[in-house]
C-alpha cells in the first residue's frame, strides 16, 4: 500500500533500530543496498536515500511516507504533511539546531551586527538566504559540501551550520550569534496520499508503533504485592509519572500494584519499596507504550 523512504547516512542506524524495535524490520541484501522491504501488509516498497532528497521526493509523490528532518523540509520548501515528531537523534537528546556562528574573537554579537556583503558558508543555502533577507542583511551565501566550520575565517566570515551539542563549533573557535531554526526528525507524508483514507489509516498505524517504541525507551514496568497496612507508604514512593494500577489480591488480602518508571530510578526504587513493605517485586522491560 505505502511507498516508504528512510534516511541514509548519519540517521540510518538509529532509524533502522527504531523500525526493528517497532517490529517493522527493514530487510535488504546488503548494508549499501538502496532497495529494501518490510514484512508488513501496509508497506509495499522501501528505499533508503539521502535525507536531503527525501522531502522533495515525498512532495512529488514518488513516495507516500518518509522520515526527514525539518531542516531539509525547510531548505527544499517541500509541500508535505508533517505527521509528527520522532524524537530520536544521532548524537544526543538535544534538539538539532541550525545556527549562525562567527569567530569567537569577532565583534559581532547578533545577526543584525553582520555587515552587508558578509560571506556565509552553509549546506542550507536557500534557507540561509531567506533567513538573512528577512533580517535585512545582504549576505554572499556559498554552498558548503561539508566541514563548514573549517572555512572560517580564511574563506568566509561566518557559517550557518547544524549542531546538537555545539562541540564542533567550539572546537573551531566559533560562537553562536543566532538560530535559524530548531529542527527535528519527523514522519512526513505526501498530501495526496494523506488524503486517501486507506493510506492515511496505514500511515497513522505505523506512527502509533514508532511512537510506542520511543515512549517506552528508558522505562520499565514494576509489579509488586503489598499488604493493606503498607499500601500508602509504597504508593508514596512511586514516581508521579503515571498513576499506578492497584488491584485487590484474591483471598489473602493485600494488593497487587504495577506502574511504569524510569529505568534510571530502578536501582534505588526497588530496595526502598522492599523496605516499605513491598514483596514479590518484578522488573519487566517494555517494548512499546501506546497511549
Amino acid at each position: 500500500m505505502l511507498k516508504l523512504v528512510l534516511p541514509k547516512g548519519s540517521l540510518e542506524k538509529a532509524t533502522l533500530e527504531l523500525f526493528e524495535a517497532a517490529d517493522l524490520s527493514v530487510r535488504r541484501s546488503s548494508a549499501v543496498e538502496y532497495k529494501a522491504s518490510i514484512a508488513d501488509p501496509r508497506v509495499d516498497d522501501v528505499r533508503i536515500l539521502r535525507p536531503q532528497e527525501i522531502p522533495s521526493y515525498v512532495a512529488e509523490g514518488l513516495f507516500d511516507l518518509g522520515i526527514a528532518g525539518r531542516d531539509w523540509v525547510e531548505e527544499t520548501e517541500s509541500d508535505v504533511v508533517t505527521l509528527g515528531e520522532l524524537p530520536y537523534s544521532k548524537a544526543s537528546a538535544n534538539p538539532f539546531r541550525i545556527v549562525v556562528a562567527v569567530p569567537e574573537d569577532s565583534p559581532w554579537e547578533s545577526v543584525e551586527d553582520l555587515p552587508d556583503g558578509v560571506k556565509v558558508s552553509s549546506e542550507y543555502p536557500q534557507l540561509t538566504r531567506r533567513f538573512f533577507a528577512d533580517r535585512g542583511v545582504k549576505a554572499d551565501v556559498r554552498l558548503s559540501y561539508g566541514a563548514t566550520e573549517a572555512k572560517v575565517p580564511d574563506i568566509v566570515d561566518c557559517v550557518v551550520d547544524g549542531t546538537e551539542t555545539g562541540r564542533a563549533l567550539r572546537a573551531a573557535n566559533l560562537k553562536i550569534i543566532g538560530e535559524v531554526l530548531s529542527s527535528f526528525t519527523a514522519l512526513i507524508a505526501n498530501r495526496a496520499a494523506h488524503d486517501d483514507p486507506a493510506k492515511r489509516t496505514a500511515m497513522l498505524q505505523l506512527k502509533t508503533l514508532l511512537d510506542g517504541v520511543l515512549e517506552a525507551r528508558g522505562k520499565v514496568l514494576v509489579k509488586l504485592n503489598v499488604g493493606d497496612d503498607d499500601l500508602d507508604a509504597v504508593i508514596g514512593l512511586l514516581p508521579a509519572m503515571k498513576s499506578p494500577t492497584v488491584s485487590k489480591l484474591f483471598g489473602t488480602g493485600g494488593y497487587a500494584v504495577e506502574t511504569v518508571v524510569e529505568k534510571s530510578q530502578i536501582n534505588t526504587l526497588i530496595p526502598a519499596l522492599k523496605d516499605a513493605g513491598a514483596s514479590d517485586l518484578i522488573e519487566l522491560p517494555l517494548s512499546k507504550i501506546v497511549h
